[in-house]
Formats: C-alpha cells, structure tokens, sequence
C-alpha cells in the first residue's frame, strides 16, 4: 500500500472512530489534501473538485475542513491577510512561503524543538507550542525574475 494510501486509511479510520459518517465529498477532500500538498485554501480545494461534485458548495468543503480540524487530521494555517490554508501534516514542521506567489513548501528541523525549552526558562510561561515560518522567493519565482530582467 503507497503512504498516501496508508495515511487516507488511516484518517478515514479516525473519522470512524469519532463517529463521523465518510461521505463521498468528505473522502475526496481528504484523499486531495493529501495528494496536494501545497497547503490549499477551501476554495481551492472547492475548484478542484468542483467538476467531480458539482452539488458540492464552497461551505461543504469549509465545514469538512472544521470536522478534520476537529479530529487532529489538518492544521489550519492562518497568516493574517490571506484565506486560511489547510496542512494534511499535523506532526512539527516549518514553513517556507514565497513573498512573490504564496507558495508554502514543508520545512523539517528538528533542532528547533529546543526553542520552547528556553522560551519557558527565559519567560516563566508554560510553553504549548510554535510556529515559525520563513519568507522568501520560490525557484519558480526567481526564474520569472530573471526572465524579466533579461527581457530588459
């Protein structure tokens, strides 16, 4: 069985366990946040699949996001001024978004988990968790910079 076969039985599985009836739509949300992995917004995740579920509305898709939310499947991730984006990956990680596009890419490093350690020694408060995300310009970017300039 391929991992992204493995994690979608799983996540089904803990919606059963919760008691959460798997709907057709429900799956294919599922099944597309964990083949996707660019962090989609709802309404990404509605156009997507908006051709096989024409039925299927803009707050089917936001209130599937609230049940898997609320089963530990996916992390909402807000930035402020942009829609909330959705990670199938709910373990520590990092992110890197490009300043350009808003592309977010997955970033591991472990060394980083001490960070809470010294924040409750420096501050007294008691840590529960971070976040910690890294700006710059993705490949895909930089090279329509660069096309840009030497068009100039």
């Amino acid at each position: 069985m391929a991992m992204s076969e493995t994690q979608l039985k799983n996540a089904l599985d803990t919606l059963k366990t919760t008691g959460v009836r798997i709907t057709p739509q429900r799956h294919a949300i599922l099944e597309y946040l964990i083949e996707t992995m660019t962090h989609p917004t709802a309404d990404d995740i509605y156009k997507a699949l908006e051709s096989k579920f024409p039925n299927m509305s803009v707050a089917t898709v936001y209130n599937n996001l609230r049940v898997f939310r609320e089963a530990g499947l996916v992390k909402e991730l807000t930035y402020g001024d942009n829609a909330s984006r959705f990670d199938f990956i709910t373990s520590k990680h990092y992110h890197v978004i490009c300043s350009s596009c808003g592309k977010i890419v997955d970033f591991h490093y472990p060394g980083l988990d001490e960070v809470e350690h010294v924040a409750a020694q420096v501050t007294n408060f008691e840590i529960n968790s971070h976040r910690m995300e890294i700006y710059g310009t993705c490949p895909e970017c930089q090279a329509k910079s660069e096309e840009v300039k030497t068009a100039l």
